[in-house]
Formats: C-alpha cells, sequence, structure tokens
C-alpha cells in the first residue's frame, strides 16, 4: 500500500517530505520571533517621575481664601462731641464693608496704660454714635489692648473677621540656585519657585470681593437707557458701537521745522 511503501522508503534512509515541511516551519516561527524581539522594546511602559515643582504657577501658588480680622484705627479726632468729617468717612466705609463681607462683632479695643487712654476712652462714645449713624446697630464688643510705647500714639482700634484672598505661600523664596552650574538642576527647562507668585499677591489683593474667585456673581440689571439707545439706532442703521474721536496733537513744539 502507498502508505507502508512510505515508511519503507523512509527506514531505508529516503527524506520524509512531512518531516521536512515541519522543520522549514520550526525555522520560520523562530526567525518571526527574533525579527520581532527588538520592537519589544518599543512597547515598554515607562513611568516618568513627577515633576520637582508644578508647572504652572497657579498651581505652584494658589489664591485661597482665608478669615482674616479688617482692622480700622481711629485716632483722636473729635471736634464738640462728635468724630471729624474724615473720621466719620472712614467709619461709614468701615461698616459698609462690614455690612458686605463681614461676619461676626465688630470689637472696639480702647487703649489702657498711656497719657491719653481716659481721653481716647471718652471719644469712644463718639465713635460709637458715628458707628449708629452710618447704620451699626448694637453689635459691638467692647474691649481694651495694652500700650507697649507710651510715646507713640494709640488709636481706638475697630476690627471685625470676614473672607480675605492670600497666596497660600510666601513670596521671595528661592530654594534651588539659579547661577548653578555644578549640578544639573538648572537643566530641567522648568519655571522657577517665585516664577508668578507676585502676581498671583497682586491679584489677591487688588480682588474687590473675594468670592468672585470661589463663584461668579449673579447677573445684575441692565442698563435701560443704554439698551434703548442701540436699539433706536439699530431701527435707524445707525452702527450703536462706541465711537472714539482721536485728535492728532504735537508731542512737542520743539524743533517743529515750521
Amino acid at each position: 500500500m502507498p502508505t507502508n511503501t512510505k515508511s519503507a522508503k523512509t527506514s531505508t534512509g529516503f527524506v520524509d517530505e512531512k518531516a521536512k515541511g515541519r522543520s522549514a516551519g520550526r525555522y520560520a516561527k523562530a526567525l518571526a520571533l527574533l525579527m520581532m524581539a527588538p520592537l519589544g522594546a518599543c512597547g515598554v511602559q515607562r513611568t516618568l517621575p513627577p515633576p520637582t515643582t508644578p508647572y504652572d504657577y497657579r498651581d505652584r501658588h494658589p489664591v485661597v481664601l482665608s478669615d482674616a480680622p479688617q482692622v480700622l484705627d481711629i485716632f483722636p479726632a473729635t471736634v464738640h462731641g462728635r468724630v471729624d468729617q474724615d473720621t466719620a468717612g472712614r467709619l461709614r466705609e468701615f461698616v459698609a464693608r462690614y455690612h458686605e463681607l463681614g461676619h461676626g462683632r465688630i470689637t472696639m479695643l480702647t487703649p489702657t496704660g498711656s497719657p491719653a487712654a481716659a481721653a481716647m476712652a471718652a471719644e469712644a462714645g463718639s465713635v460709637r454714635r458715628a458707628l449708629a449713624s452710618a447704620g451699626l446697630g448694637g453689635n459691638i464688643m467692647m474691649g481694651s489692648y495694652p500700650v507697649t510705647d507710651p510715646k507713640l500714639a494709640a488709636p481706638i482700634r475697630l476690627s471685625f473677621s470676614s473672607i480675605k484672598a492670600k497666596v497660600a505661600d510666601r513670596c521671595g523664596e528661592w530654594p534651588r540656585d539659579l547661577a548653578s552650574g555644578s549640578t544639573l538642576d538648572g537643566w530641567q527647562n522648568e519655571s522657577y519657585w517665585n516664577f508668578g507668585c507676585a502676581s498671583q499677591a497682586t491679584l489677591s489683593a487688588q480682588v474687590a470681593d473675594p468670592r468672585d474667585l470661589a463663584n461668579p456673581r449673579g447677573e445684575t440689571a441692565s442698563d435701560i437707557e443704554m439698551r434703548m439707545r442701540n436699539i433706536n439706532q439699530m431701527r435707524r442703521g445707525e452702527d450703536p458701537s462706541t465711537k472714539w474721536r482721536l485728535k492728532s496733537t504735537d508731542i512737542s513744539n520743539v524743533g517743529g521745522g515750521n
């Protein structure tokens, strides 16, 4: 039979075609594995170390909201039992600020241990009347503080707690040397630690209402007169945008050549 003949030929030294095919397949698989070995390095998951400092200055020097005292010092300026106009204006602004952002009670501290302590204690009544005229009720807590240097002016100190925006870190710190050439610290192509701290501190000091940094304000009423003027201009086919008029003026008339 053909099967027996094939096996007989194999036993006498003839080449087995099936065995030859299996050997070639093994060689091809081994060659494919060897060729794919260099490509395995492309798929290695490398974890880069985190940056030493945050890249964004807003993450490095964030503006935070915290409780801080609002303080107003009132110096002796009483005229006929009443505070003067400048002091009254400061007190009105202080009370308005308290109604807008303050919480708790207003504290009034009078000095003790100075030559003018008795006069300032008497003037405290004028300050309380001025606060009442500015719209503040009886929400005042009285107290005193010691004067350490009698030669310095000792004012009446008003304070209340409110929300204040500030930078979480101190500005002006330099943890690493920017001019270091002996190490690779300056070769990282990263911004230095103090970068952006001053601008963040300026933003926190200039913001009128610190709560605007956390949540946007509600929409206020629109200007009806401005809106109706723009609508009427559009009905007449006119441009409602603002027109800027610039007059050409000479910077200096020295050496004009006229």
